[in-house]
């Protein structure tokens, strides 16, 4: 057990998917997994491990932002050995070429800050995934019936976001889509060794306002969530 996951040593497997609402980690895991089970409840933060074709997976929520990611990928990693750690998520669309419900493969991930920014200092940080499972993801999402799209990603440190020439000038430069988590993920999965790729779902789209209804959304994620374990097992 750590400061913020109960899971006992050996609940937790080495693939680990990180989606930022606990209630989708249930979700994916009722819907993708064999014989499930709850492993982390600590502060409402659902964990489940369980099987996908024959491999153990665990499925745990990180909350929302860097900071919180940032301390259960912390903790999977020292505490309880996870090696591959893929972010489930949504994202909202910067380009035109993007479309609701298409997926991203974030390939890097810009940001004006993370909770590791102060061990860099002066150095600006390129964040970037996992090369093998960047191109197990995008060979896999070819056979599947979803658009999809991979480059570079921002990984915002607010939700509210009051900076549109900012906006601007990341779609001038061919940012595809913005989150709150891959950028601090990519990070630590580099200080530690381990392997990290973000598959996103575009839920809204900056340029169109167009949006999922809420009660879509889990119903749209599902590519994502195939997509992310075939690539983690390929």
């Amino acid at each position: 057990m750590t400061i913020h996951i109960g899971a006992k040593p050996g609940d937790i497997a080495e693939t680990v998917l990180m989606p930022g609402d606990p209630y989708r980690a249930r979700w994916a895991a009722e819907t993708f997994l064999e014989d499930a089970k709850l492993v982390n409840e600590v502060r409402g933060m659902l964990g489940y491990t369980g099987t996908w074709r024959g491999h153990k997976v665990t499925i745990q929520g990180s909350g929302m932002g860097m900071p919180s990611l940032s301390i259960y990928a912390n903790e999977l990693i020292r505490d309880y050995g996870a090696q591959t750690l893929i972010r489930i998520g949504s994202a909202g669309a910067m380009q035109p070429q993007l479309n609701v419900r298409d997926l991203v493969l974030a390939m890097s991930a810009c940001t004006l800050t993370t909770p590791s920014r102060g061990i860099f200092k002066e150095l600006n940080f390129a964040p970037t995934a996992d090369f093998g499972l960047l191109h197990a993801a995008w060979t896999a999402a070819q056979s599947m019936d979803a658009t999809c799209h991979a480059g570079q990603i921002y990984s915002s440190d607010v939700f509210y976001d009051e900076r549109p020439d900012l906006n601007e000038q990341m779609q001038r430069h061919g940012v595809l889509a913005v989150e709150m988590e891959a950028a601090e993920l990519y990070t630590l999965a580099a200080r530690y060794g381990r392997r990290a790729l973000a598959v996103l779902t575009i839920s809204d789209h900056l340029l169109t306002h167009e949006a999922l209804p809420s009660d879509q959304r889990e119903s749209s994620f599902g590519d994502m969530v195939e997509l992310a374990l075939t690539a983690a097992f390929a």
